[in-house]
């Protein structure tokens, strides 16, 4: 059955656009200076408020966990948000990407202790690799042809080796100085990520007036 592009949220009545961005974390300030660039002008967030309206147009601005944010755009509850392509490539979400917005740059990469046997990807075969990716890395053993054991983790996934919870991570990386801090050197590199514009598939008359205003010319 065909999908109907009408917004099972949204229809009711609020009629504003809502924007859903990263409540805290590295994305924040830069989703912020990114509509502000638009020219839109959104009230501070002040404490634990987590909407904060739009001065100059019927918009607002919901303050989310950034995992949570395609969920809020696949569900109609957001009509925009900007997340990082790492969550998009873990899970399989239906979202449009309008825009890649050039910050919040990262690559998913495979580490291992700096003092480990492990110095390439063929060398992962029969290892444990501890990651909060779990879909992402096991796509890529499947196209390498590893066999690896995946733990999965939320959190300090740098201290797996140390702990003896595993042999090898897979985890976001910046500049690589965590893990050099970890004792880790980085033997494989999943994807590059950077943060994105996602939309709704669901349309909207405020929706259309938005996208011709600040989006497209």
């Amino acid at each position: 059955m065909k999908q109907s592009n009408i917004n099972p949220v949204r229809s009711a009545a609020y009629n504003r656009v809502k924007i859903a961005i990263q409540k805290d974390g590295r994305l924040k300030k830069d989703s912020l200076a990114f509509f502000q660039s638009l020219g839109l002008r959104f009230s501070p967030k002040a404490g634990r408020m987590l909407i904060a309206p739009c001065q100059n147009h019927n918009a607002e601005i919901l303050y989310v966990r950034h995992g949570d944010i395609p969920q809020y755009i696949q569900s109609g509850a957001a009509d925009f948000g900007i997340v990082g392509e790492n969550i998009l490539f873990e899970n399989d979400f239906d979202v449009k990407i309008v825009k890649k917005l050039e910050f919040g740059q990262c690559a998913l990469a495979i580490a291992a202790p700096m003092r480990s046997r492990i110095q390439s990807i063929t060398e992962l075969e029969g290892e444990r690799i501890a990651t909060s990716y779990p879909n992402s890395l096991r796509k890529f053993l499947q196209e390498q042809r590893i066999n690896a054991s995946i733990v999965e983790i939320k959190g300090s996934v740098e201290l797996a080796p140390a702990l003896g919870l595993a042999d090898a991570i897979c985890d976001l990386t910046q500049t690589g100085n965590s893990l050099k801090e970890n004792r880790l050197k980085q033997i494989a590199e999943l994807f590059k990520s950077e943060a994105v514009l996602i939309e709704s598939v669901f349309e909207s008359e405020q929706k259309r007036e938005f996208i011709k205003q600040f989006l497209y010319d």
